[in-house]
């Protein structure tokens, strides 16, 4: 470029000097300052634009007065709800059974000859601290001191030493501390059974391939004999075997009677037989 263009043309010409403007660059450059400015003009419009806005917004929030929304509100007549019931109060604890005591049955005493003296009458040596009772049993010991005057279910008539009456012990029990059984037991009364019963009696009436339960009710008594053999429970039908299980009871001779309060007592005892038919 000559040295007098060069005092006359700006920083761009001289840049783009033998260079080719039409690229772009060259009018970049030589609008930046334009395309600034309108930047800036439009940032600083829509400033004061929102700065407006926000004010004018403001301005009629204040002016609108509140309004406050009144309703009436009707209260009902309030019941107070019922107490919540009480819980029953727990029942009582059962009461422990007493103790038994060891005591000696009391004597009464008569005049007999010596030799008639059964062993379980003869009275306590004078040396001896026992307690006298309606009964002979082993239980707490009470160094000699007297036995309850009055002691229910055990002498049998609840009248205390020297009661004479057997009282409820007479009665048909269903229920006592120890049932009758047969005599030796299980294994004696299914070596009864076996001798005894007819077992094939079901098959030969026409039964079919399965097992036949019966329940037979007896009383056995005081002294073991039985009575009142029934059957209570069996199959229907029950192809004669009701019939053959009360026959082997009724055969059956004396049971070991039933104890209550260690004394034998006529109780109503149930055994059930069970026939089998196979194939």
């Amino acid at each position: 470029m000559d040295a007098n263009k060069i005092l006359n043309s700006n920083i761009l010409d001289i840049l783009f000097e033998n260079r080719n403007k039409e690229y772009g660059a060259y009018d970049l450059r030589k609008t930046y300052n334009k395309r600034i400015t309108i930047a800036l003009v439009i940032t600083v419009g829509v400033v004061l634009l929102f700065i407006a806005y926000f004010l004018i917004s403001k301005s009629k929030i204040d002016a609108a007065p509140a309004k406050i929304m009144v309703k009436d509100v009707t209260i009902e007549n309030y019941k107070k709800p019922p107490p919540p019931k009480k819980a029953p109060p727990p029942p009582p604890p059962p009461k422990a059974a007493p103790p038994k005591i060891e005591m000696k049955k009391f004597t009464i005493p008569k005049i007999v000859k010596d030799n008639e003296v059964k062993p379980e009458d003869k009275p306590p040596k004078q040396d001896e601290k026992i307690t006298i009772g309606p009964v002979t049993q082993h239980g707490l010991k009470m160094n000699g001191l007297a036995a309850p005057p009055e002691v229910k279910g055990i002498g049998g008539n609840g009248k205390g030493p020297g009661g004479t009456g057997t009282g409820d012990y007479e009665k048909e029990f269903t229920s006592v501390q120890v049932k009758a059984t047969y005599p030796g037991g299980p294994e004696a009364w299914q070596k009864y059974l076996t001798r005894n019963l007819q077992s094939q009696l079901p098959a030969e009436n026409g039964a079919p391939t399965g097992q036949y339960a019966v329940t037979v009710s007896f009383l056995v008594s005081r002294d073991g004999t039985t009575s009142e053999v029934k059957a209570i429970s069996a199959p229907n039908p029950d192809y004669g075997t009701a019939a053959e299980a009360v026959r082997v009871i009724e055969r059956s001779g004396k049971w070991n009677p039933a104890i209550q309060n260690g004394r034998q007592v006529t109780y109503r005892q149930t055994q059930k037989i069970i026939f089998s038919v196979t194939e």
